[in-house]
């Protein structure tokens, strides 16, 4: 499948930059290519030169008064030669440009193309907003389930990785994550129970079984996700163990319940969701979710027992306020720590916390 290229050159010339020159300097350029130009001027924001071609390709021109010159040039790859002759259109506008900077203090700078409409989607955001472009090779799952679209992606680096709902989650090579929020290698599970709240693919689970607890329960209310993770990512291969089992259920009431019959565990894991990037969380239901899941959590918890969570990139540093203020909105008083770590594919630093109740004095 063919797709379309999104190629950018940027330059900053002199404040003193004249706009008729750049534009007189770059027109043979574009008439070589056998495109035809449009200009447009104003007296106090310079100019706008459009070049358009017969095979659908087309350039449009900025240059502003205090010398910032944007070139964006847009085109549909059908075959190699279209796209080596758009390098080659590229490459000379870039050589004029540093022939006609060269007297001025300023830069040259091309940005490497965004392609649109391929066969496989490469380009995903971080959660503070940056635009990554992957090394997907394969679409290897992609299926819509009652609650959400799951995709899982083969990256050259990362191996397969889980994407929900157009949120990358985890990919095979995130191991550091899973130590993350089991304590960083602090913690000793054995013979300890254990609740973990999501995590369908379930590596999670599988590293504490390693660790010889007593008792491992794992709710996930999505069994396409498991069922996906259990073919491309192999990890969990049975929904029963003797040391461990999995609930297909939605963990709210799971939790209602474990707390009227008085049940409690030595650990809680809570890998449902991130904290919310929105900073208003009386508007977000959201926002009453990551309330509601600590705090049925803590009823379950023994005095001494330990609760982690992810919180969001290390950036948000608001969205991650609020949400260490919710916690001191719980039915019992809780101190927390936390610890940032470097999770290979989301190529950003994430914040984990580790939660307990508040000694009595």
């Amino acid at each position: 499948m063919a797709a379309a290229r999104h190629s950018t050159l940027d330059f900053m010339l002199s404040a003193k930059a004249d706009g008729e020159t750049i534009l007189k300097g770059l027109q043979s350029i574009f008439q070589e290519q056998g495109m035809v130009e449009s200009v447009h001027t104003w007296q106090d924001h310079g100019y706008l030169a459009t070049y358009t071609n017969k095979n659908g390709s087309f350039a449009n021109l900025r240059i502003y008064p205090h010398g910032l010159v944007l070139l964006d040039l847009q085109s549909y790859d059908s075959d190699a030669q279209s796209k080596e002759e758009i390098d080659t259109l590229l490459n000379k506008v870039e050589e004029r440009m540093k022939e006609l900077n060269q007297d001025s203090t300023g830069w040259v700078k091309r940005l490497l193309p965004i392609v649109r409409g391929g066969a496989i989607d490469r380009y995903w955001p971080t959660a503070d907003g940056c635009l990554v472009e992957y090394d997907i090779d394969e679409v290897v799952y992609d299926e819509d389930s009652p609650y959400q679209n799951i995709k899982i992606l083969h990256s050259k680096q990362f191996g397969n990785i889980l994407i929900l709902s157009g949120d990358v989650n985890l990919a095979e090579s995130d191991l550091a994550y899973t130590r993350a929020i089991m304590g960083s290698g602090k913690e000793d599970y054995t013979g300890k129970d254990v609740l973990i709240l999501g995590r369908g693919d379930g590596g999670i689970l599988c590293e504490i079984v390693k660790l010889k607890p007593n008792m491992v329960t794992m709710v996930e209310i999505e069994q396409m996700v498991i069922d996906g993770c259990k073919k491309y990512i192999d990890v969990l291969d049975n929904l029963k163990g003797d040391c461990y089992q999995v609930l297909i259920e939605d963990c709210i009431p799971v939790l209602k319940r474990y707390a009227k019959e008085g049940r409690e565990f030595d650990y809680g894991i809570n890998d449902l969701t991130a904290v919310q990037i929105s900073t208003s969380p009386e508007e977000d239901s959201t926002w009453e979710f990551l309330r509601l899941i600590p705090d049925l959590s803590m009823k379950v918890l023994k005095q001494d027992g330990k609760y982690f969570t992810q919180g969001n990139c290390v950036n948000l540093t608001e969205a991650l306020w609020l949400y260490e203020e919710q916690l001191g909105r719980l039915y019992c008083p809780v101190e927390f720590s936390k610890e940032i770590v470097c999770v290979p594919s989301y190529l950003e630093l994430w914040v984990f916390y580790t939660v307990w109740k508040k000694v009595k004095p």
